[in-house]
């Protein structure tokens, strides 16, 4: 049987727990430096990106966004952060599975670079990437191809005017709890607000059943992510709070 070679995508969102926080400076140091190690590593074998939700995000700080064509490697990668020093005090609190697949929909709409014919991820150099899970009601899949055809059409004709916006749409159905995990790059959030809220007002809309959490991302290198939790020997004080203290 001949397989058209597709990717394994996986979105896991982690939460460094409040313990690791009371540690030494120097002990979460050589932790930060050691898992870090662990990523820069994995990045010369998978296509890997890190961003920063620090700020944007209560209940999870970093992501990383995997993706590659051997399904174990996701296991490889979760067994090396579970045994670093730092894994010992992170939680997973999302974490999404899915793959990419050509779309159904983007025959009427070819263009250079069209997301919904690629088989691969491309990320992009933007600064901000928009996560979240998407769910459809079952009545949308008892519609005829071509009523969806025709809806599918006007929704991806709003998104192209928005150039400044790409997406990224991925597959779970029969992998993970959701049906598609949607990844958005630009460098202009208020492109992507603006988006979104056109979109409310589609035909496509009223089919959604699910499209939460949402996750706004920073790209940030590993390191950067790891320095902006750093605290001081004093237990729970941050740095910018430290300063104010010494005036």
């Amino acid at each position: 049987m001949n397989r058209e070679r597709r990717q394994y995508v996986r979105f896991a969102f982690y939460r460094v727990g409040p313990e690791w926080r009371r540690l030494s400076p120097s002990e979460r140091e050589d932790a930060r430096a050691e898992f870090a190690d662990v990523i820069e590593g994995w990045e010369q074998r998978m296509l890997l990106r890190t961003y920063s939700m620090i700020g944007t995000r209560a209940d999870c700080d970093f992501l990383v966004w995997q993706v590659t064509e051997n399904l174990d490697n996701f296991s490889e990668l979760a067994a090396d952060i579970n045994s670093s020093e730092l894994g010992a005090y992170l939680e997973t609190p999302y974490s999404y599975l899915s793959m990419t697949k050509h779309s159904m929909y983007v025959d009427e709409h070819v263009h250079e670079g069209q997301e919904g014919s690629r088989l691969t991820i491309a990320p992009g150099g933007s600064k901000y990437l928009f996560v979240y899970p998407f769910l459809k009601t079952r009545a949308w899949y008892l519609l005829p191809q071509a009523e969806r055809q025709r809806i599918m059409s006007a929704h991806i004709a709003m998104g192209h005017k928005y150039p400044t916006v790409k997406i990224n749409t991925t597959y779970s159905f029969g992998l993970d709890d959701q049906e598609f995990v949607l990844g958005f790059e630009t460098d202009y959030p208020a492109d992507f607000l603006d988006l979104v809220q056109d979109l409310r007002e589609t035909e496509s809309s009223s089919f959604t059943l699910r499209d939460t959490p949402i996750f706004t991302c920073v790209s940030m290198p590993i390191r950067e992510i790891l320095d902006a939790l750093k605290r001081d020997q004093r237990v729970g004080v941050p740095l910018a709070a430290q300063g104010q203290m010494r005036v």
